[in-house]
C-alpha cells in the first residue's frame, strides 16, 4: 500500500544505496585499497582486465546463492523472493558503481599529484570519508528492511541467523573477503591486488559506523521500517 510512510521508507532506502554505492567507489580512488567487500571483484576485474562493476555484479550472485542456501536451511526458504530480487538491485548498484569511478578521479593518479585532494593527507581524508559513507549507506538501506544490496544482504543474512549485530557480521564477513582476495592475487598474480592500508581501515571501520548508528537510529529506522510501533 502507498502511503507516505512507505514513500519515505523508500526514499531512505534509495538514498541509502546511492550513499553505498559512493562510499565504495570513494574507498578504491583513494588508492590506498579497496573497501574489502568488493576487494574480490576489484582483484579479478584487474588482474583479468574486465569491467570492475560487471565483475561485482557476478560477485553479488554468488552471495545471493550463499542467501538461498542459508534461507532454506534455517526458514525453508521465507526469504527466497527477497533474495532473487536482489539480483536486479545489484545489476542497478553495479551501474551506480560504474558511473561514480568514472566520475571520481584516481587520486592516487599523476594527475591528482601536487593536488590538496591528492596529497596523502587529502586522500587519507577521503579515505575516513568513503567508510563513513559506506558504513551509514549500508545500514540505512538494511535497516528499511526492502531489498538489501548482496554485499550486505549476505550480513543480514547471516546476522539474522546466527542472533548476532550486523556490526560484528559486517567484520567477519569483510575479513573473509580480504583472504580470498589475497589468494586470487598471489595465485594469478603473484601479487596482492588491490588490498592496501585502506582495507584495512575500512574492515574495522565499516562494521563499527554500523553499529554506531545502529546504536543511535535503530528506533527509528525500525520505526520506518515496520518492525515497530
Amino acid at each position: 500500500m502507498l502511503t507516505r510512510k512507505n514513500v519515505i521508507r523508500f526514499g531512505f532506502y534509495v538514498l541509502g544505496m546511492l550513499v553505498l554505492a559512493l562510499g565504495i567507489s570513494l574507498n578504491a580512488r583513494t588508492s590506498l585499497g579497496v573497501s574489502p567487500i568488493i576487494s574480490v571483484a576489484y582483484s579479478i576485474s584487474a588482474i583479468f582486465g574486465l569491467n570492475f562493476g560487471n565483475v561485482t555484479f557476478i560477485l553479488y550472485i554468488v552471495f545471493v546463492c550463499m542467501e538461498i542456501i542459508i534461507h532454506l536451511a534455517v526458514n525453508s526458504g521465507k526469504n527466497l523472493i527477497i533474495d532473487a530480487l536482489q539480483i536486479l538491485v545489484s545489476l542497478i548498484f553495479t551501474r551506480f558503481l560504474n558511473l561514480f569511478n568514472a566520475v571520481i578521479p584516481d587520486l592516487g593518479s599523476e594527475q591528482m599529484q601536487g593536488t590538496l585532494a591528492g596529497s596523502l593527507a587529502g586522500r587519507i581524508f577521503f579515505l575516513l570519508l568513503a567508510i563513513l559513507l559506506t558504513g551509514i549507506g549500508a545500514a540505512l538501506s538494511l535497516n528499511m528492511r526492502l531489498i538489501p544490496n548482496p554485499g550486505d544482504g549476505i550480513v543480514q543474512t547471516i546476522g539474522d541467523a546466527v542472533k548476532k549485530d550486523n556490526g560484528l557480521v559486517k567484520n567477519c564477513v569483510d575479513i573473509s573477503c580480504v583472504i580470498v582476495t589475497c589468494i586470487v592475487g598471489v595465485f594469478f598474480a603473484h601479487n596482492v591486488i588491490g588490498i592496501g592500508v585502506g582495507t584495512l581501515i575500512a574492515m574495522i571501520g565499516v562494521g563499527r559506523v554500523i553499529a554506531v548508528f545502529n546504536r543511535l537510529t535503530k528506533d527509528k529506522t525500525d520505526m520506518l521500517a515496520g518492525l515497530s510501533m
